[in-house]
Parts: C-alpha cells; structure tokens; sequence
C-alpha cells in the first residue's frame, strides 16, 4: 500500500496522568495571542485622539495633569476634583478629554492616577459615579491594565460609605480594587516623592484641618472649611445669575 504524501503525526496523552492537553493542541495560537497581548500594552490607537477638539479651556482649569512618577516607575496624572466644573462639562467632552490626555501624554507603559477629593462638592465638582464608570468602562483594556493604582486623598465619611456599599456594583472589579485610601499627605509621600507631584495650597490647608481635628474624617466634627465656604463665581455664575434675577422680579 503506498504512502499518503500528507504527513500528520498523532499525540496520545494518558487521562489519568492530569497532563493538560491545551498547550499542545494550540502551540501556536497560544503564541499568537501572547504577541498581540504584548503589542496592546503599548497601543493607543488614534480613534481615541481628537486632533480637532478645542480641549484648551479644560487644560486650562488644569484639574486632569501630567506630573512627575510614584515610587513603583508609574507616571502620575493628577486630578484635583475642586477644579472640576461639573455643572458646565458633559459627561461625553469628560471622556474625549480623558481619552485625549492618556493616549496623547502618555502612549504606552504604566501609570497611575492621584485624586485629590479634599473640599470637593457634590453638586459643583462631581460628574456623579454612574459617569464615572461609564468613562472607564468605554477604555481600551490595555489603557485600563497599564492603569495601576488610584491614589484617593482626603476621601470623607461620605465617599468611604459609598464605595463599601456600592463600589463593587458601580466599579468594574479591576478598577475597585486599585483604589488606595489616603487620608493624610504623609502617607501618600510612602508611594510618591514630594518633588513627583504639585498639591495645591488649599490640599494642604484641608490637610491641617484633618490633622487637628481627627473626627472630621468621620463626620462626628464638622469641617470648618465647608461651613464658612463660599460658592466660586467661576462655576457657579450661572446659579448665581437666576437668583439675583428671580430677586429683581420679586421685588
């Protein structure tokens, strides 16, 4: 009987052995996907540019930063929430932004983000938590491994409830569990040399505040900075706008 020209060879693997017949039956495919999961980490594919956007009115509020490097070679964005004005960015210009800053400052390798939550107020300077999981979740997924840590400062009372009840509906599971609390400047220069970052002055003065009056933190004192707070003109003028003329009309 002749030879068949087609050559093949056959495995037999013995069941009771345990010997997992995966790596032999898909050599190359394992390989493959190997490559492209490398290639991804350093891909940041233009769709996510937005060379025709005008992003220079938010560079200019500076409250989503490139700055120096944490401790562990990532580099750091820095986000000051008090800069934020909620009331007049839409969820969607947020994350063209986001996406703009990430892929356009820092292309490839690790990073992390340090959120500064010290004064932030609910309805001036939060885009609101279903936003904010939406943005995340519309990353790319080598954007979101490259992401390593979430530095939280000055979280408060009220931030904590909420992520231990509801951060592990709201957030995907990666990103809940890079979260690292900060209650204190002193415990963020552990992670982060002081030169590495710019906190800004009223950080600093929150931070005083918390140090002397420890049971801020848990709401049981009251934080003299948001008593004697003051609305900023600049965020809220269209609010301030209806008052005085709803004050005219009445009178």
């Amino acid at each position: 009987m002749a030879a068949s020209s087609d050559d093949f060879s056959v495995l037999v693997l013995a069941s009771d052995l345990g010997v997992d017949a995966r790596p032999f039956l898909a050599h190359g495919q394992g390989d493959k996907e190997e490559e492209e999961e490398q290639e991804n980490w350093h891909d940041c594919s233009d769709q996510y540019l937005f060379p025709d956007e005008d992003f220079s009115d938010l560079d200019l509020l500076q409250f989503f930063r490139l700055q120096g490097s944490d401790k562990h070679g990532n580099r750091i964005f820095r986000v000051v929430g008090k800069y934020f004005p909620a009331v007049v960015v839409s969820g969607e210009r947020l994350k063209k932004y986001i996406f703009h800053k990430i892929c356009s400052e820092v292309p490839e390798g690790p990073f992390c983000i340090v959120y500064m939550h010290s004064t932030v107020q609910k309805e001036d300077n939060s885009p609101g938590m279903t936003i904010l999981r939406w943005i995340y979740e519309e990353l790319p997924s080598n954007i979101k491994e490259r992401l390593q840590t979430v530095y939280f400062i000055h979280p408060g009372l009220r931030s904590r409830l909420v992520f231990a009840t509801l951060g592990r509906f709201f957030l995907s599971g990666g990103l809940y569990w890079k979260i690292k609390y900060v209650s204190r400047l002193q415990y963020l220069w552990e992670d982060i040399k002081k030169a590495e970052v710019e906190i800004p002055e009223f950080v600093k003065n929150h931070d005083d505040i918390l140090e002397h009056r420890p049971l801020t933190d848990y709401g049981i004192e009251p934080d003299p900075s948001h008593l004697a707070e003051i609305p900023s003109m600049a965020y809220s003028f269209g609010r301030y706008e209806e008052r005085w003329a709803s004050r005219e009309y009445m009178s």
